[in-house]
């Protein structure tokens, strides 16, 4: 009895890492099926917007930086702890624990004896959380190797100086651009609202009040937050890309326009859990 006990419980953990090496291949895999490719502006506009991005970063050091900080001191002590609150909603925790144990939880859920088609609902749900998993995490490592390679002091360490810097430092307090609160939230608004169109609004107010709230708490200047807010949306793009390219929940057009595939409904979603719960 202890022996089968046993080999059940083997089996059942051999094909719960069966099913997490199957969903990391599937996302990393790099060959195309055949089919449409996204569109992207050309090199030139891409050139062209970088510049404009770049002029944009370069005069809110000089204009806004300084005195929004100095605005940011004045504010009255409880909005300021309001914000304080806020702020910590954009925690990239919020969305990658969540997400990282539910994936878990459906490759548990995983089994031979359930129907194909609810072994297919399995895994389209997967697909999606797997999806805000990949487009709030990569975007948030790429901005939390590049702010402590360029070490840009935080406000609350330079005071009124906006320049001062310690590249390489690799140090919280010299890791302010870009910031890593805005870079989440805004790759979570774009993340989200490409898999919930009606989410949206609520994701752009959200993304918005955590780059505000990051200037109110001294915890960054106006460029860092604008720096975040751009290293998301186009780092949850590039994700979003890549899985269209792959028809893995999204797909592309003919004119390059990429689109969301539909989902599972909530009354088979309901209904799958049902049966992963008895099977």
């Amino acid at each position: 009895m202890t022996a089968a006990l046993s080999s059940g419980q083997e089996t059942r953990l051999q094909r719960f890492g069966a099913d997490i090496r199957s969903a990391v291949l599937m996302f990393f895999r790099s060959t195309r099926p055949p089919g449409r490719r996204p569109a992207w502006p050309s090199h030139s506009r891409l050139a062209l917007g970088a510049v404009i991005a770049v002029a944009i970063l370069a005069a809110t050091v000089v204009l806004i930086d300084v005195r929004a900080l100095a605005s940011a001191r004045q504010l009255p002590a409880g909005l300021i702890q309001i914000f304080r609150i806020i702020t910590d909603l954009g925690l990239s925790g919020w969305f990658l624990y969540p997400t990282a144990i539910l994936l878990l939880l459906l490759a548990m859920a995983d089994s031979p004896r359930l129907p194909g088609v609810s072994r297919r609902v399995l895994a389209a749900i997967s697909l999606r959380v797997g999806f805000i998993f990949m487009a709030i995490a990569m975007p948030g490592l790429f901005a939390a190797v590049v702010k402590r390679l360029i070490g840009r002091a935080r406000p609350y360490v330079a005071g009124e100086d906006a320049w001062t810097s310690l590249w390489f430092g690799w140090r919280s307090a010299y890791a302010a651009f870009p910031s890593g609160h805005a870079t989440t939230a805004f790759a979570a608004a774009v993340a989200i609202g490409a898999l919930w169109p009606k989410l949206r609004p609520a994701m752009w107010i959200y993304a918005v009040a955590i780059a505000v709230s990051r200037v109110i708490v001294t915890a960054h200047h106006p460029s860092d937050v604008i720096a975040g807010a751009i290293v998301g949306t186009i780092g949850a793009l590039l994700v979003r890309n890549w899985c269209a390219s792959r028809r893995l929940g999204f797909a592309v057009l003919a004119d390059g326009t990429v689109y969301k595939l539909p989902g599972p409904s909530w009354r088979r979603i309901k209904a799958v859990a049902r049966r992963a719960v008895s099977a």
